[in-house]
C-alpha cells in the first residue's frame, strides 16, 4: 500500500483524501493530512501509523461533540464512542485524553448532576443515587457527592408537596391524597416520609380553615 503522495483533496466531509501513485488510497482528518504533503514517499508502516492517530482523532471529535450538549459521565462517553463503532482500546485511549484536560470527570458530573436536579427537577437522595448509577457513576463518587450537596429530604419533599397541591386543588379528598402521594413517591421519596408530609398538609389546612 506505500507509496508516493501524488495529491491531498478536501472532500464536502471536512477529511482529506490522499492520493498514492495517483489513485485514491485512504482518507484523514484535516488535523492528520496537514502533516504530509506532495511528493512525500510513505511506507506501509508510516500508513499504518497515520490510520490509527486518525482513528483516535476521529473518536475524538465526536467525543467532542456529544460532550458539548452537556457534561457526561466516564460511561456514557465510553458507551456513545462503542455504539459509534469504536474498539475497547481506541476508547479507553480517548477516555485517558478526555481525563488529561478534565472534559470527563465524573465527581464534577456528579455534581453537575445533583445541582441541575435540585434546581430544576428535584428528586430524593435515593432517586439521584439511582439516576447517576444508571450512569456509570461510581458508588463511592456518588455518596460523597450527595453528602456535600444534597438538600435537607424533608423540606425538599413539603417544597414539592406544596407545589403540586397547588396543582390539585379541586380534586376530592381522597384522588388529592392518592395522586400527591404518587407524585412523591415517584420523585423517589419513601412512602413513611411521603405519609408525613400529606399529615403536615392536612394540618396547615385544618389551621388554615380554623384562622378564617
Amino acid at each position: 500500500m506505500g507509496g508516493r503522495i501524488t495529491g491531498l483533496r478536501a472532500l464536502k466531509s471536512g477529511r482529506v483524501a490522499v492520493y498514492l501513485d495517483g489513485r485514491r488510497a485512504f482518507q484523514l482528518t484535516a488535523v492528520e493530512a496537514a502533516r504530509l504533503r506532495p511528493g512525500q514517499v510513505l511506507t506501509d508502516e508510516e500508513i499504518h501509523q497515520l490510520l490509527e492517530r486518525d482513528l483516535l482523532e476521529q473518536a475524538h471529535e465526536i467525543a467532542l461533540r456529544f460532550l458539548s450538549y452537556r457534561p457526561r459521565s466516564e460511561r456514557e462517553v465510553a458507551d456513545y464512542l462503542r455504539r459509534k463503532g469504536f474498539d475497547a482500546r481506541t476508547v479507553e485511549a480517548e477516555l485517558e485524553r478526555l481525563r488529561r484536560v478534565g472534559l470527563v470527570d465524573d465527581r464534577a458530573f456528579a455534581r453537575f448532576w445533583v445541582e441541575n436536579r435540585t434546581a430544576f427537577r428535584p428528586r430524593s437522595r435515593r432517586a439521584l443515587q439511582v439516576e447517576l448509577r444508571r450512569k456509570g457513576v461510581p458508588l463511592p463518587i456518588i455518596r460523597e457527592v450527595l453528602q456535600e450537596a444534597s438538600p435537607d429530604e424533608r423540606a425538599l419533599a413539603l417544597r414539592l408537596a406544596h407545589e403540586r397541591a397547588r396543582r390539585l386543588r379541586g380534586l376530592d379528598p381522597s384522588t388529592f391524597r392518592r395522586r400527591l402521594a404518587g407524585y412523591l413517591i415517584r420523585r423517589g421519596f419513601d412512602g413513611e416520609l411521603v405519609m408525613e408530609i400529606l399529615r403536615t398538609l392536612e394540618q396547615e389546612k385544618e389551621e388554615d380553615l380554623s384562622i378564617d
